[in-house]
């Protein structure tokens, strides 16, 4: 069966452009072919778009995906109306060719404790080094990938245990900045694995500063005994938004949000940063990383148009009340007049009004 794609595409040349651009296509292709021919369908039509033949990985639609990725899976998921982008464009050299040299450059700091297999293993995650959410916010970043290598080698029980740890643990750019969350079309799921680093790196060598913050940074638990429920006045002259915080949220609870919308006679407002995490687990470790991952998400969710945003996670709603003004000084923008609820509360607020 044949797909008719309306396709935006990345055009960049280091050599003869000052910044990227986008040309449209409009590409008709069966929907058994892959991705790496959908490239190939564009460049016949203009010689210019470049990709490259080996290691082909690249975003539609911000995810990753990789060259043998099926048209009709990737319709499935998007649609009809697709936009093409470098994995990671700030190393585009030409198109869809990068600068990948900081692959390798994290395998460097495992490669004295490494193996062959090591290294084969590696290379089978360029993908997911690619893929990560937390290079977004940190150029520096080691990368998802050399972690969950990490992982494997000690769970092999390399010799190396220490070693590995420490040379994963570099301050701002390694492990304790990972809020593992990825951009892969075909998600993987490492929580699991960075939590349990972060437990072998804490309880190996916990820092004297960790140390000395955690007598006075209080638990979310303490802040949330004390915090009280609250109603927003005039809701229904309001923008809503929802921000679910996760990639797979609730179905039955998205679906009581928007029919609580509904019944204030509001208007939702989605916005991008919807499904992604605010910082949550990086605040003891990276707390100025982690307020840029929340304020990205309220300034989203601002620009957008949303004046009430309601939060499903209490955990979330304490961390953006609580450092509102941390947030705004490190964004360096205000946030007037975006307003907070839980979703609890604001359920039960559209009940009270329907009873009324």
């Amino acid at each position: 069966m044949l797909q008719t794609l309306k396709i935006k595409a990345f055009f960049f040349n280091a050599k003869t452009d000052y910044l990227p651009y986008y040309k449209q296509f409009t590409i008709s292709i069966d929907e058994t072919a892959t991705a790496k021919e959908l490239l190939a369908k564009i460049q016949e039509c203009n010689e210019n778009f470049s990709y490259p033949k080996q290691k082909l990985v690249f975003k539609i639609n911000n995810l990753v995906v990789e060259a043998k990725e099926k048209i009709s899976n990737i319709v499935a998921r998007f649609g009809n109306e697709l936009t093409i982008d470098p994995v990671n464009s700030y190393r585009s050299n030409n198109g869809l060719r990068i600068n990948d040299h900081d692959f390798m450059q994290s395998f460097a700091l495992l490669e004295p404790y490494a193996t062959e297999n090591d290294l084969k293993e590696y290379k089978k995650m360029y993908a997911l080094h690619y893929a990560s959410e937390t290079e977004k916010y940190d150029r520096e970043y080691i990368g998802d990938a050399i972690l969950i290598l990490a992982y494997q080698m000690i769970e092999a029980g390399s010799e190396y245990k220490e070693e590995i740890l420490d040379a994963i643990s570099s301050p701002h750019t390694g492990l304790l900045s990972c809020e593992y969350e990825n951009n892969l079309f075909n998600a993987e799921y490492h929580d699991d694995e960075i939590g349990t680093l972060k437990e072998m790196v804490k309880n190996t060598a916990p820092s004297s500063f960790q140390k000395f913050i955690s007598r006075f940074v209080p638990s979310f638990e303490e802040k949330e005994a004390k915090r009280t429920s609250k109603n927003i006045e005039n809701i229904e002259n309001k923008s809503i938004g929802y921000y679910m915080g996760e990639p797979f949220p609730n179905v039955n609870r998205a679906k009581n949000v928007r029919e609580a919308i509904l019944s204030f006679d509001a208007r939702q407002i989605a916005f991008d940063r919807d499904d992604k995490l605010c910082g949550l687990c990086l605040l003891e470790d990276n707390k100025p990383l982690a307020l840029k991952k929340a304020g990205t998400i309220l300034l989203n969710a601002f620009d957008a148009g949303v004046e009430v945003l309601v939060i499903e996670d209490s955990k979330a709603f304490a961390m953006f009340e609580d450092n509102l003004s941390a947030i705004e000084a490190i964004m360096g923008r205000k946030i007037l007049g975006l307003e907070f609820i839980s979703t609890t509360n604001f359920l039960l607020q559209s009940k009270m009004a329907e009873a009324s």
